[in-house]
């Protein structure tokens, strides 16, 4: 990345974050993936039993092996032996005390964007947790929420469906039909205005492109 783009996604996080503030969000500005993952640790409890959702910037971040070497107590649907056992621990995963996950997009004035397929990443970002933590990569900021609606069903949707075994449009074609497939991964569209209770959600914007 350039000095100038650099310079930009500092500006462009702090004002961001000073949006998600008055939005209620905890939030914080890190210029790189080091100080976001320190971040991320300071935000959760050693005590916590910590879950997530499915994401691709959790994984750049290193974020599970962060905590598996802490030790933390961990809800992990990935090592689960039976399909029956993982939906048991993606339903487990809405109690938990921590949830871990990003955000599809974020608009310049502070609210989060996603969409799911299956709903629990953003049913447990709407309620259950104790706290959710947002990692999300300057990348994913847009305008407002036509162009963040416009970046997750034209960009990051149609990115993650190759990452799934699914038989959608987007799949085969890479750009959104706006289907109604029974595979499809833009099922709930929620759009988070504010954090309530305020300071439950807590968005750590990294200074780098992360994700989809």
């Amino acid at each position: 990345m350039t000095q100038p783009q650099k310079d930009r996604y500092t500006k462009l996080g702090e004002s961001v974050v000073k949006t998600l503030k008055a939005r209620h969000f905890e939030a914080c500005y890190c210029p790189d993936v080091e100080s976001a993952r320190r971040q991320l640790l300071e935000w959760i409890p050693a005590e916590h039993t910590v879950a997530w959702g499915g994401s691709q910037t959790l994984e750049e971040l290193g974020a599970q092996d962060l905590l598996r070497a802490r030790g933390q107590a961990l809800i992990d649907r990935d090592t689960a032996k039976t399909p029956e056992e993982r939906n048991a621990r993606m339903h487990a995963a809405l109690s938990a005390d921590t949830f871990m996950m990003s955000s599809n997009a974020i608009t310049e004035n502070g609210q989060l964007v996603n969409m799911d397929g299956n709903g629990n990443r953003v049913a447990a970002l709407i309620y259950g947790p104790k706290s959710v933590i947002v990692v999300a990569g300057l990348n994913k900021i847009a305008k407002d929420l036509p162009a963040a609606i416009a970046r997750v069903r034209g960009t990051a949707a149609p990115t993650n469906a190759q990452r799934f075994p699914v038989n959608t449009p987007c799949k085969t074609t890479g750009t959104c039909a706006d289907c109604i497939s029974p595979d499809c991964i833009c099922a709930n569209l929620v759009i988070t205005r504010v954090s309530r209770p305020a300071g439950k959600i807590k968005v750590i914007l990294v200074g780098e492109d992360l994700g989809m």
